[in-house]
């Protein structure tokens, strides 16, 4: 028999750890055991702090729901999302950069045409997102299909809100000539959810719970590497400490102020509007 003491329970955690079927498992479970074990050593964990973590984590849990992801939010406060996507995106110079997928998106958005209005009345002003979608070499890419939500002028999505049809999301393609048009609301700064267990812990810092105005956007086409991406107003406000590390200078496009006239979607805005041009350069995915 082996007995256990604080100098050996790391080596005999990862040994049995190193037996996971899966070798890609045995090295994620051996190295989080390693590092789990250095923190505890690092910090000098005490009982009470180990009974309070678990117990935040259960909190977490309990709150998450088809809607709302309370981890996501965790990992995206600790910097760990905003990681995970530079490491696992590192695209080209000229790509458009990645960012955090976030913690609001939601499958199954409605297909809109051309400067469609995904707002459909919400409250806000009129803003007109247009650009082309195109390659690294140049060539527009026909057909990419932009996931896009936001939220409201009051800094809810629509997953925060009991509504029971699309608010604020919808899916655009561009055209031939990559050429896309969206219309919505202008947004606006908003503050992470902090009536659960990442607000809690949020709130016994310094930490800005704010995230600057931006636009959410997922970008798929054949042959491409999928991108997911904000566009953020420049001068908003929480450009330089966002809550969740999100801001990138790329993605920062000026909104520009228009009166009653024409629309980039071939129409006409009976009242001020806004516009914001971006062109998305996508990664083409490497040969096989």
């Amino acid at each position: 028999m082996q007995l256990v003491t604080e100098d050996n329970i790391t080596a005999l955690a990862e040994q049995r750890w190193a037996t996971a079927k899966d070798p890609r498992t045995a090295t994620l479970m051996t190295a989080l055991v390693r590092h789990l074990h250095e923190f505890a050593r690092e910090v000098r964990l005490t009982e009470a702090e180990w009974m309070a973590a678990i117990g935040w984590l259960t909190a977490t849990g309990q709150i998450s729901d088809s809607k709302r992801e309370e981890f996501i939010l965790a990992s995206d406060v600790l910097g760990l999302s905003m990681l995970v996507v530079q490491m696992n995106h590192r695209f080209s110079a000229g790509a458009t950069p990645a960012t955090v997928l976030g913690p609001f998106h939601i499958d199954g958005s409605p297909e809109l045409g051309f400067g469609g209005d995904m707002s459909d009345d919400v409250d806000g002003t009129p803003l007109y997102l247009t650009g082309t979608v195109r390659s690294l070499d140049g060539s527009p890419v026909s057909g990419a299909v932009l996931d896009v939500w936001q939220a409201d002028a009051e800094g809810a999505y629509e997953a925060q809100l009991e509504v029971d049809e699309a608010r604020l999301r919808a899916k655009y393609r561009a055209e031939a000539d990559g050429t896309y048009c969206v219309r919505t609301i202008t947004p606006k700064g908003y503050s992470i959810p902090m009536d659960g267990p990442v607000g809690a812990l949020i709130g016994q810092t310094e930490i800005s719970h704010f995230r600057p105005a931006h636009v959410h956007f997922l970008l798929t086409a054949e042959g491409y590497e999928p991108l997911i991406t904000h566009l953020f107003e420049e001068g908003a406000e929480y450009l330089d400490s966002d809550v969740v590390f999100g801001t990138k200078q790329e993605l920062v496009v000026r909104f520009e102020p228009r009166e009653p006239g024409p629309t980039p979607d071939g129409g006409t805005s009976a009242v001020p509007w806004v516009l914001a041009e971006f062109d998305f350069v996508l990664q083409p995915c490497a040969p096989q």
